[in-house]
């Protein structure tokens, strides 16, 4: 708008929408601007210490009421009655920025966390040949430590890590695959003895591709027949390979199928829907999503959101289905890593995923009144005003915008027990 409109405050009503010119610790909202849909929200802006505020024509429901003759006087300062109003308003506000300090310090530990698993499973396939003993004793560690925090917590949480350890991302992959498998294991509620082979199966299911020339591995143009033979035979490789450090039998076939696809299309052996196991279907749709949401070639990554849709809506056949299904409850409609819009335009990233509420994640929100740094987090659950409206390609928005939120160009995920929240938020 050319102009900028504002209002008093004896003219604030409901269907206005309000701009905050204040810095976000100096009001009790979610947001620095909204439409006022309660006459709470219009007592609680009246003890803000404005002498008026602004807001948007186009954007309101209805034109504000005239002026007051007395109004500018009767504004200049907060009324003596509003006054003790202000008192409890700051204090909500200061407990939302100590439970969001409380949420960046245990984002902290799970990023601390993620990278000594990382470093953990490069230095397992690094040393698979030099230390073959030594090495499956470390991987069986890992994945027992893995599966027995997902397995006991009341309460999962799926974290989108950020870019902080960068020509490691084929560790990452192993990891993404592992966790993501044992995602669809607890909710399975599989046996822990099975959830172990499982880890270990989607930890070294690509350990084959160590005996294929890298010049096929990092080809970014498409393969010769020749090449996609000699690449598919990574499959038998990796059995070969297993064998020798004496790997259990449902290791085993994890690794020979995580390339076998339901509908018969897949390879080495193109078996269709049961003839794999269990824990091969698992990981069969965990790989494929992270093959989708992080392929050689960065330009061709689809957003996790993307990626997720497309599984589902054209390649559901060549999945379990009800395995697809599982997946697709544990992430949630907009996976960790997604950009979305709320109903009221604001820009946010899904940063956290709740397995128990899917559809109410956590996000990180982005206001140009607030630093990078102490960027406000919204929990979806606790919100009634607003809700996610649509998923958006990072293409789509503003440079600064995708700067802040930094969305990153290959998505990781790591699991937290989460902090199981109060009764009043408990799913119905």
């Amino acid at each position: 708008m050319a102009d900028e409109h504002y209002v008093s405050m004896d003219q604030l009503q409901l269907g206005l929408y309000v701009y905050l010119d204040l810095k976000w610790f100096e009001h009790p909202f979610a947001f620095s601007h909204f439409k006022i849909k309660s006459d709470d929200q219009i007592k609680t802006l009246r003890t803000l210490g404005l002498k008026q505020i602004r807001y948007s024509p186009e954007l309101s429901d209805a034109a504000p009421p005239p002026r007051k003759a007395a109004s500018v006087e009767a504004t200049a300062t907060p009324t003596a009655i509003a006054q003790p109003e202000l008192s409890p308003v700051m204090l909500a506000k200061r407990a939302m920025m100590e439970q969001m300090k409380l949420r960046r310090q245990a984002a902290e530990r799970i990023e601390k966390a993620f990278a000594t698993t990382a470093h953990v499973i490069r230095d397992v396939e690094k040393n698979i040949y030099s230390r073959p003993a030594e090495t499956v004793q470390q991987a069986t560690k890992l994945i027992k430590e893995i599966a027995d925090s997902i397995l006991s917590a009341p309460e999962l949480a799926i974290h989108v890590m950020g870019d902080k350890m960068g020509g490691e991302e084929l560790y990452f992959h192993s990891l993404n695959v592992t966790m993501l498998s044992m995602m669809m294991a607890r909710d399975l509620k599989l046996p822990i003895e099975v959830v172990g082979a499982l880890g270990m199966g989607a930890l070294l299911h690509d350990i084959g591709r160590k005996e294929v020339p890298d010049k096929i591995l990092r080809k970014t143009e498409p393969l010769t027949q020749a090449e996609r033979n000699f690449y598919e035979m990574h499959c038998q490789f990796g059995v070969e390979i297993g064998q020798r450090l004496h790997l259990a039998a449902p290791v085993l076939a994890i690794i020979r199928e995580h390339h076998e696809l339901f509908d018969g299309s897949g390879y080495p052996g193109k078996l269709k829907g049961e003839a794999t196991s269990l824990l091969s279907r698992i990981v069969v749709i965990a790989n494929h999503y992270d093959e989708l949401c992080n392929p050689l070639l960065i330009a061709d990554a689809l957003t996790p959101h993307e990626a997720l849709s497309l599984m589902y809506a054209k390649l559901r056949g060549k999945f379990d289905a009800k395995l697809l299904q599982v997946f697709i409850r544990c992430l949630g409609v907009y996976p960790p890593g997604t950009i979305v819009q709320l109903s009221n335009g604001v820009i946010g990233m899904v940063a956290t995923v709740n397995t128990a509420r899917p559809m109410k994640p956590m996000l990180v929100v982005y206001d140009a009144n607030v630093p990078k740094d102490e960027a406000i987090m919204l929990d979806m659950e606790a919100e009634t005003e607003v809700n996610i409206a649509k998923a958006i390609r990072p293409a789509q928005v503003p440079r600064e915008v995708y700067t802040y939120l930094s969305p990153r160009k290959r998505v990781s995920y790591y699991f937290d027990a989460a902090t199981p929240r109060t009764d009043s938020a408990k799913p119905g």
